[in-house]
């Protein structure tokens, strides 16, 4: 250490000496650590922020040069974090991953009044409908900031969602007061994530903007995909060799039916197709003295190519066939959920 850094050091009063030594503490009980934005949060919403973070989150608020201080301090690559602290900032620390403080610091954002002087985050718009106020001159304030609105049944009505500030401009005092007349707020008050450092990574806000759903669905289709891979490439797994075994013991039927094999699991079969093919060639012959009683008086089929009749003769076995591939898409079903629910947990 320098003469001119010990110096200042030695000159730190004992009250901020304790302060540092609190974040650095903070800075190494935590998985991840970040910094976020406190400006325009009422001193109530804020408490009310870390009320409703206790038990998954710390949320320690002090001076930006101590914040600073105590970056350096930890030898681990905190000090990444010292690039992000400017205005009113806090420290944040939590056990779990940035991907989900990041979303639950986004979920905890509320609605709140905005001020005069204040620039609007995005359109402000006045709905239509009855404003549940009296006849009054509150109805010429409304048409001042631009909306559209009369009396009607007793009452000031806006007639038309009515835009009455773009996002980007600023917020005069008249519509300041007509929206808090209103009772529309807005604005979103919350806990701005600017960075935050977890394993040796710097993650910045738009590098945690996951659309959960849509990477769920992405990650389902691929496994779905890969296991439709494996059950047409023969390659076993515990997933999908009940689905193979469904497949292969259709397959071994219906070679089995075609080629005449006796078999007790295909006799009922082979006897439904040799009846099926007897009573077919018995329905041609025109001598019905020379058949059988039992095969007389048979109605000729109608125009069935040999085809269909060999189609027909193999439904049994093909209905295996589509029972296995049936049993395969059920399987498929049972795995993207499993892979649904470990999503969740990651999430």
């Amino acid at each position: 250490m320098s003469a001119e850094s010990q110096r200042k050091t030695e000159h730190i009063p004992e009250w901020k000496r304790e302060e540092i030594d609190d974040l650095v503490a903070t800075l190494e009980s935590y998985d991840s650590v970040g910094i976020v934005d406190l400006t325009g949060i009422p001193s109530q919403q804020l408490q009310d922020m870390r009320r409703d973070l206790y038990g998954t989150a710390e949320l320690r608020v002090s001076r930006n040069t101590l914040l600073v201080r105590a970056l350096e301090a930890v030898d681990e690559g905190f000090e990444q974090l010292t690039g992000y602290i400017s205005g009113h900032v806090g420290l944040i620390g939590t056990n779990d991953n940035p991907f989900g403080l990041y979303k639950q610091l986004e979920a905890s954002k509320t609605s709140a009044p905005i001020n005069a002087g204040e620039v609007a985050p995005n359109d402000i718009v006045i709905p239509e409908g009855d404003t549940g106020i009296d006849p009054g001159p509150f109805v010429g304030e409304l048409q001042s900031v631009g909306a559209n609105a009369r009396i009607q049944e007793g009452s000031i009505q806006v007639l038309e969602d009515s835009t009455v500030l773009e996002a980007g401009e600023e917020v005069s005092a008249d519509l300041s007061n007509v929206l808090s007349e209103l009772g529309i707020e807005p604005k979103e008050v919350g806990l701005d994530l600017r960075a935050v450092y977890a394993e040796g990574v710097l993650f910045e806000p738009e590098d945690l903007e996951l659309d959960t759903d849509e990477y769920r669905s992405d990650v389902e289709a691929a496994v779905g995909r890969a296991r439709n891979l494996a059950i047409n490439a023969s390659f076993p797994t515990a997933q999908t060799l009940p689905a193979q075994l469904g497949k292969a013991s259709g397959e071994a039927k219906n070679l089995a039916i075609h080629a005449s094999i006796e078999n007790e699991d295909v006799m009922p079969d082979l006897l439904s197709k040799a009846d099926g093919q007897v009573r077919a060639l018995a329905a041609q012959i025109d001598d019905q003295e020379a058949l059988p009683e039992e095969l007389r008086d048979l109605e000729q089929p109608e125009a069935e190519s040999s085809d269909e009749q060999s189609d027909d003769e193999s439904e049994a076995a093909g209905d295996d066939e589509q029972e296995a591939d049936e049993a395969a898409d059920e399987d498929e079903e049972d795995d993207d959920g499993d892979a649904g629910a470990a999503l969740g947990d990651m999430f």
